[in-house]
């Protein structure tokens, strides 16, 4: 009879670091400067000249503190998840260096992807 009440499956889902849930979120608030005009255009809350004008002024003069943002965010649910696991440690990040590799490629692929995304609908504006 298992002591352990949770099926041994969702044991070790558990203990897997939820890479595409940080590198989403971390690269999602590293161009929130272009998505989130964007994202009000869309919406039809302000008009795709506006959102042109305000994504191109925050992306000129702000895009470094939004990639800094996302980095942060970066980090700290990196740390929180790593936390949650008892394994903020070297050992437990020398143990998880492929996966928080991972985590980064997948924020950087999330940056460009939304990037080009909304450069694309830059024509249309």
């Amino acid at each position: 009879m298992n002591p352990n009440p949770i099926a041994p499956g969702r044991r070790s889902a558990e203990r897997r670091l939820p890479m595409w849930r940080i590198g989403i979120a971390g690269g999602f608030v590293g161009i929130l400067c272009c998505v989130g005009p964007t994202i009000l255009a869309l919406l039809g809350i302000i008009s795709a000249t506006t959102a042109l004008a305000w994504s191109t002024d925050l992306y000129d003069n702000y895009a470094w503190w939004f990639r800094l943002g996302g980095l942060a965010v970066l980090a700290l649910l990196v740390w929180v998840a790593l936390r949650r696991r008892n394994q903020c440690s070297i050992d437990g990040i020398r143990r998880l260096r492929w996966r928080l590799v991972t985590v980064l490629a997948i924020a950087v692929g999330t940056y460009a992807a939304l990037y080009a995304f909304t450069t694309w609908l830059e024509r249309f504006a």
